[in-house]
């Protein structure tokens, strides 16, 4: 098999805008979580990234127009714009390495996932037209633009008089809104003026280009909405609903992440977005790996970012009743109250170690060997006991490794009850010396970044010969986990085990990645690779 490595990192997380600013830390064991209040007052805490895009603006000056920043800014969602700085970030730990991979021409591909996407786009569009269909409906459901409302007002309306929705006026305070809605909604299919206004706006809408296309174009881009514009100054009538939805939810879909750190990066090989909830990351590490063990690929871009914590998912993964909502920081293996919603990303730049190694760039932190995957074929939520199994059996084969080779191991865990779980079924496989940590009392849940984050603090403390501290104190161990394993990580750092390091996500829906690692060896002497701080 090609052997793969790191060559770039870059991090974007709670309190912690750059991977110097996460490594730095890690060293501590505070968790790095703080108050949500997106409902207002609220008991929920989640992780906030401290993130400023315009610390980029530099490196997108000395490369692109001057719009182009602005048009990042204006266009972009938070989770295009946390791995555009993320990948930044990555392309300074190997001089040269941004030329290199526009130089690969196809050679290099982008896996950039995201485990939610971008939901402020989608939620500020959604109320946007939320409120601009109201007050369209409103406009045209007026008596004086609805012969058909004047009509049931003056007691003449007959044909469809059953199917008239409850007045307003008549129902609960509670239900008001919906019966506004209804009402107004009904009453505006019904005006005979809105069908006059659209026969005429289609035959604005049928213009079309003449002359030279290009700039034929342009012309007819702008000559249909000057005369838009007149239409409804000449009948004095809001914004059309769907004139109230930003085209940014067009520039924000799935793959926009990827594909933005293509253009940005001039990469011209194949970009797009892998999506496997929590185990996004190592999916994209998997999907890398195979790529360039085939030969077509020699480098690849690959990651996952997430927005800021947003009321849609804070209430969503409280219904789902896997979040804590008690004030306090919940930690994996403790209470087992429910975990935090975080967001931000992680982006990595992994290429075949012996041509990147050849060309004069610096392996980081540890290479990894093997990726296994797998579907739990059985609960949305809870995980199961066969399926994180099978990932892992997956990454011993492939990796031609055994399970008393492990020195330490990094678990999904999530402050809720499939910890106990995770833990008992590493038990079923994995030597009780082995020393097991978890992370997201530190940082929370990014639901695309996590198993990112993880592998980055894995691969960190390994260039610095220990296993960073987590804000779990010894005595604040479940019982019920004690009892199947003890050699955890706690609030001190503790040296890194020798041998392969190990770690696991179980995502939403039941998807299971394990990715195993280990130092980087030369091939000719056996000698680890030259380290150091980074």
């Amino acid at each position: 098999m090609t052997r793969v490595g790191v060559f770039g990192w870059g991090i974007v997380a709670p309190q912690a805008p750059t991977v110097t600013d996460f490594a730095r830390r890690l060293e501590q064991a505070p968790s790095w979580l703080s108050p949500f209040n997106g409902f207002g007052p609220d008991n929920f805490l989640v992780g906030t990234p401290a993130f400023d895009f315009a610390e980029y603006k530099p490196w997108l000056s000395s490369r692109f127009p001057p719009n182009r920043y602005r048009q990042l800014t204006e266009k972009m969602d938070w989770p295009t714009l946390y791995a555009i700085g993320a990948f930044v970030q990555a392309l300074g730990q190997n001089p040269g390495i941004e030329r290199l991979l526009h130089e690969l021409g196809t050679a290099c591909h982008v896996y950039i996932g995201s485990g939610l996407g971008n939901l402020h786009t989608i939620s500020n569009a959604t109320i946007a037209l939320y409120h601009a269909q109201r007050k369209w409906d409103r406009f045209w459901a007026d008596p004086a633009r609805n012969a058909a409302y004047r009509a049931w007002l003056d007691g003449d309306w007959s044909p469809e008089e059953d199917a008239v929705p409850p007045e307003p006026g008549t129902v609960d305070a509670g239900e008001r809104d919906e019966a506004e809605t209804q009402w107004w909604r009904y009453w505006s299919e019904r005006s005979d003026q809105l069908r006059e206004f659209l026969a005429r706006s289609r035959e604005i809408e049928e213009l079309t280009v003449e002359g030279p296309v290009d700039q034929g174009k342009i012309s007819l881009i702008r000559e249909k909405q000057r005369r838009l514009d007149r239409l409804l100054k000449d009948w004095g009538a809001p914004v059309p609903p769907w004139s109230s939805v930003s085209a940014n939810v067009v520039w924000n879909i799935q793959n926009t992440p990827a594909s933005q750190i293509s253009m940005l990066g001039k990469i011209t090989g194949l970009s797009f977005a892998p999506a496997g909830a929590c185990s996004t990351f190592g999916l994209s590490l998997k999907l890398a790996m195979d790529a360039i063990d085939r030969g077509e690929v020699k480098a690849v871009v690959i990651g996952a970012t997430d927005p800021p914590p947003h009321p849609l998912v804070v209430g969503a993964f409280y219904a789902a009743r896997v979040i804590s909502a008690s004030g306090g920081v919940s930690k994996p293996l403790a209470g087992l109250r429910g975990t935090h919603v975080a967001g931000g990303a992680a982006i990595w730049i992994v290429g075949d170690l012996d041509h990147f190694t050849a060309l004069g760039m610096r392996p980081l932190g540890m290479e990894p060997v093997a990726v296994g995957m797998s579907s739990d074929a059985d609960h949305i939520i809870t995980p199961s006991v066969d399926g994180p199994i099978a990932a892992i059996e997956a990454a011993f084969t492939h990796a031609g490794a055994r399970a008393d080779e492990i020195g330490t191991w990094d678990l999904h865990a999530t402050a809720t009850p499939g910890d106990y779980l995770e833990v008992e079924n590493l038990r079923r496989l994995l030597p009780e010396r082995v020393v097991v940590t978890a992370r997201k009392g530190t940082f929370g849940h990014g639901m695309g970044p996590c198993g990112g984050w993880e592998l980055t603090a894995q691969y960190l403390g390994f260039e610095r010969g220990r296993l960073f501290p987590t804000p779990l104190a010894p005595g604040e161990l479940n019982p019920e986990i004690a009892k199947l394993h003890t050699m955890f990580t706690f609030d001190s750092a503790t040296g890194f085990p020798a041998g392969l390091a190990g770690k696991l996500n179980m995502g939403v829906g039941g998807i299971n990645a394990c990715v195993l690692s280990r130092p980087y060896r030369v091939p000719e002497t056996g000698a680890q690779h030259p380290g150091g701080d980074r």
